[in-house]
Parts: structure tokens; sequence; C-alpha cells
């Protein structure tokens, strides 16, 4: 089974959504066969500038919402995330995540097996956790290191521009075929799950679909 996951490091509901999605998984086990989890590329706000901007000013502003309005939904979303086992803390800032997904598509085609799957729940938990830049080089390169991957090659891939062809490529391709909000699953190239779903629906949604892709490569 292969599962592509769209997202930004930017969204909370991507968070949720893969931590979610990593319990449903845990929980099928060997059930649905192998899985091979990439992640795949979106960004919510891409003319963000390199110095970011205050979070509730351009978050209200973006969405129209009330600073009301924003403290309400900020908290069913942190409620979300202990459902789901993700743990938001302070996030006052938003910055440009384009840097952020070169280093993942780095991962997936130059880092050992995993890599990119343990970056991309350091870059989650860096941003919406702790509150760290997640387009800050000093910040990538902790995180490259820290799950294994050859850290001067990532410092070149960062300062040189590497694979900025390849994930603007990836990021159009994904919205030519309809995806224009995230997280969005798809299973085999061919089965969407929308949004940041409890881990239960993530679990019905694709022992259904293995076991439908079963049925049909007997009949």
């Amino acid at each position: 089974m292969r599962i592509d996951f769209v997202s930004d490091v930017a969204c909370p509901w991507c968070a949720i959504g893969f931590s979610a999605l990593e319990r449903a998984l845990e929980r099928i086990g060997d059930d649905v066969g192998e899985v091979e989890l990439f992640m795949q590329p979106f960004e919510l706000n891409p003319a963000m500038g390199p110095d970011g901007e205050d979070a509730t000013e351009y978050l209200t502003s973006k969405y129209g919402m009330s600073r009301e309005q924003f403290a309400e939904n900020r908290a069913r979303i942190v409620d979300r995330g202990v459902a789901e086992g993700f743990a938001f803390g302070p996030r006052t800032h938003i910055w440009n995540t384009f840097d952020a997904h070169r280093l993942l598509y780095f991962a997936a085609a130059e880092g050992p097996p995993g890599s990119q799957r343990a970056l991309k729940q350091a870059l989650l938990a860096a941003y919406h956790g702790q509150g760290r830049n997640p387009g800050a080089h000093d910040v990538l390169l902790e995180l490259a290191g820290r799950v294994g991957l050859p850290v001067e090659r990532a410092r070149a891939v960062l300062e040189g521009g590497e694979y900025a062809d390849s994930v603007r490529q990836a990021e159009r391709f994904w919205q030519e075929i309809g995806i224009h909000s995230v997280p969005a699953v798809i299973v085999n190239r061919k089965h969407l799950i929308s949004g940041g779903q409890p881990n239960a629906v993530f679990e019905q949604a694709l022992r259904q679909i293995a076991a439908e892709e079963r049925s049909s490569a007997k009949s």
C-alpha cells in the first residue's frame, strides 16, 4: 500500500492528521501488507517572506476571524492534538516552509530508509510544539542530523537551492489533480481521505481500501 501524505509543515491540522495516521498504522500493523509512506509538498503561505509574520495578525486577516474566534479555533486544535497524541505549544509566528519541503524531498531521495518520515515528525514538533522556525537553516540542519541525514550534504542542498524545481513540480501536480486543502491522504494514487481525521477513521478507511483491492484482485 502506497500512501502519499500531502501537507504543509505550517498546517496544524496536518500535524493532527499525521499523528492520527501514524497511530492508525500502528494498530493496523501488517494487516494491509507493506505500507510505503511519502511526504508530499503543499504550501499554505507560499508568498510568505523570510522574516515571517505574527501568527495571530496574519491568520485572523487571512481567514477573516476575530481574535476571539481565532482563540476558540486554537483551543479546538489543541484539544484535537491531545486526542491524537500531538502536543501543541506556543505558535506565535508564521514562517515560509519552502526550504523545509526541499529538505524533506532530499530526505526521500538521498536519506536512509525512514528518514523522510522521521524528519516530518521532527519538523511538525519543532514548529507546532516548540514554536521554532521551520525555514531557518540552523533549525533544519539540527533536525536533519537528529534523524540521521548527512548534515554537510543537507547544508549543501539548502545553500545551493537543490530540489527546488522538484518541490515546485510536485506542488503543481497535486494542485492540478484537485488537492486544494490539506492534509490530503491519497492511497495507492486513487483513494482520497481528506482532512485531519481521527485515527479510527484512518484505520477504518485503510482497512476497507485494502479489503476492496484484495477482493478486486481475486475477481
